[in-house]
């Protein structure tokens, strides 16, 4: 580990001797790629630095601890043990930095959430969790966009999928993918009895166009008039968009806009990024024995976190883990669940790399 520790500390050099020539900058692009590089790799230098000062700082109290001076030997002493501790932790950090990095980590993510066992009740719950979502994305900084839904007349979502753009969205969502489930009393039950349903959750990588090439002759394009639930707008002109792909099946669909050029580029989207995901399925499953350990499959069909009402608690099922502040959870603060989950899946790639 020491030795590419020490060859990353160099590139770094390299980096910063390029970056200062003059000359670099007549090349945008050569520019950004050291620029993003150096981003990318500081961190782990910084992390090697500190460490190489902690092992010096723990040698020079080892030294001081065999000296004449009780005074001096036990000052020496302390000074060893918050080293040796500073050290260790270091440690721990670089190996964690030098997992390797999701290639996804920084994209915009596409979410989408569907209303599961439970009929109204489920699709209020879904309602729900997209406003978790949307005020999480806030706090973040990340913008969130609707591209298609589906809502019920009592205000509930039947299915919805929206954009999330930002710096690191995916390394923020990655995990929200599966079953989640509510137990509580819904306002139409009289008895006061506490029902359980559920909504699923998909999270998917944005895909760019490079990403996935589309024959536009495997597309079969519909257009229909949207209509909506209650007073939503419904259009006179068939504005409405739906895409099928032909060699697998997908369909999607986009109401949402009045343009239906506008509705077919929020289509496109959709269906690329879902097409992108297939890939990447396809991949993983190529690769399966040296896949990497991950927190959470990503099926929607595991069940991954239950928000209970009457006791005001989450859980989050693959980690074991339950906060007893299901308002503040549900208002959007979500990054307590969120670092944990990460700091489980650096935990399982670590121990398997150890493994290997």
């Amino acid at each position: 580990m020491l030795e590419k520790l020490e060859l990353v500390e160099k590139r770094l050099n390299e980096i910063e001797q390029a970056l200062a020539a003059e000359d670099l900058y007549s090349d945008p692009q050569a520019a950004a790629k050291l620029l993003k590089e150096q981003k990318e790799i500081l961190p782990v230098v910084e992390a090697f630095r500190s460490y190489k000062k902690a092992q010096r700082d723990l040698q020079d109290a080892e030294e001081l601890m065999h000296g004449d001076d009780a005074e001096m030997r036990e000052l020496a002493q302390m000074e060893y043990e918050e080293a040796k501790e500073r050290s260790e932790t270091l440690e721990q950090q670089i190996k964690v930095l030098l997992l390797p990095k999701d290639e996804n980590d920084d994209k915009n993510v596409i979410v989408e959430i569907r209303g599961g066992v439970g009929g109204e009740e489920a699709a209020l719950f879904a309602h729900s969790l997209f406003r978790m979502y949307s005020m999480y994305a806030e706090r973040k900084r990340f913008s969130v966009e609707v591209l298609s839904s589906n809502e019920t007349e009592l205000g509930g979502i039947k299915e919805i999928s929206f954009e999330v753009r930002g710096s690191g969205a995916w390394s923020r969502f990655k995990y929200e993918s599966g079953t989640h489930r509510v137990q509580r009393v819904p306002e139409t039950e009289s008895s006061g009895r506490i029902h359980t349903s559920a909504a699923t959750v998909a999270v998917l990588p944005e895909a760019e166009e490079v990403e996935v090439e589309i024959d536009p002759a495997d597309l079969q394009i519909d257009t229909y008039r949207s209509g909506g639930a209650g007073g939503q707008h419904v259009n006179k002109t068939e504005s409405a968009i739906r895409i099928t792909h032909l060699p697998t099946g997908l369909v999607v669909e986009c109401q949402d806009e009045r343009s239906q050029h506008k509705n077919k580029d929020r289509a496109m989207k959709i269906l690329r990024t879902k097409l992108y995901e297939m890939q990447q399925q396809a991949l993983d499953q190529e690769r399966a024995s040296e896949r990497r350990s991950q927190v959470g499959s990503g099926d929607r069909s595991e069940r991954v976190r239950t928000y209970n009402y009457p006791q005001g608690r989450v859980t989050d099922h693959r980690i074991g883990l339950t906060l007893h502040k299901l308002e503040n959870v549900l208002n959007g603060d979500l990054d307590e669940i969120i670092d944990a989950l990460t700091a489980a899946d650096q935990a399982e790639k670590l121990r398997a790399g150890g493994d290997e």
